[in-house]
């Protein structure tokens, strides 16, 4: 099989389901995961008579720990070699850091920290050796935000998955792998509307600010290929992100707070 083939976790919806459709259109093959295994059906079909190439759908829980072992090994058993891999499910909790148990917090933490860490673990060896590889992380523009009370643990691990991304960059450039972090704000996608926050943010924010998952997934597609160690699409974003690097830490906390107060009245 000449085709590369690229591994997208959390293509169900959103964002992932857009870097699908991204990667066939240009000649990729595709295997997409997620714990929605009607979804992934769906979007296989779709991919192979629209887009001409192999696709291939692997439910899995990206929560149990010995998913990624299992989801590298049917890949293998397919026959098939892992050229590129987005790092793409998330989820959040709100509700606050004690406000919810510590299950939740574990699982939060194994899907959008340790399992994409593992994940290129696992792919970067092969890549290496092949001289060819791509690997986005989608992290957010909370990347480079203040912590924030509510969903205290999402910007952390975002801004994990920026500096893990920055460092694999430099540790692989000159090995034909490309690393990068994609960084978006607000997309319009089924995040806000899983974690219940879609009305509130709709009212907060103006429509300018949004952005398709699709116009997303291309600007993270043509960052990865020109090897940009991070991406943040959309910009209004790109001030944002830009400015955040430039301001003292009191002052964008006291930003963060009033925002959220706002979001919350």
């Amino acid at each position: 099989m000449s085709r590369r083939l690229v591994l997208i976790t959390g293509a169900s919806a959103g964002i992932g389901l857009a870097f699908a459709r991204v990667y066939a259109s240009h000649g990729w093959d595709v295997v997409v995961t997620g714990r929605r295994a009607d979804r992934l059906e769906k979007l296989v079909e779709e991919i192979k008579l629209r887009f001409g190439v192999e696709a291939f759908a692997v439910p899995c829980d990206l929560s149990d720990p010995a998913t990624p072992e299992k989801l590298m090994a049917a890949i293998t058993a397919l026959g098939r070699q892992v050229d590129g891999l987005v790092n793409n499910a998330g989820y959040s909790v709100p509700e606050g850091f004690v406000g919810n148990v510590w299950d939740s917090h574990r699982n939060f933490l194994q899907v959008l920290l340790h399992a994409p860490t593992e994940l290129a673990h696992r792919v970067l060896p092969g890549m290496i050796e092949r001289k060819f590889g791509r690997i986005i992380n989608v992290a957010s523009l909370a990347a480079y935000l203040p912590g924030s009370p509510g969903d205290t643990l999402y910007g952390p691990v975002k801004s994990y998955l920026l500096k893990f991304s920055q460092g694999l960059h430099l540790e692989t450039r000159d090995h034909g792998v490309h690393v990068s972090a994609l960084c978006p704000g607000w997309t319009y996608s089924e995040f806000h509307d899983v974690n219940g926050t879609r009305s509130k943010l709709s009212q907060s924010f103006p429509e300018w600010v949004w952005m398709g998952a699709d116009e997303v997934a291309r600007e993270g597609y043509l960052a990865a290929e020109a090897n940009r160690a991070a991406c943040v699409p959309g910009a209004p974003n790109k001030v944002v992100s830009a400015a955040l690097k430039v301001l003292p830490d009191d002052w964008t906390l006291e930003f963060a707070s009033n925002r959220l107060r706002k979001i919350n009245r």
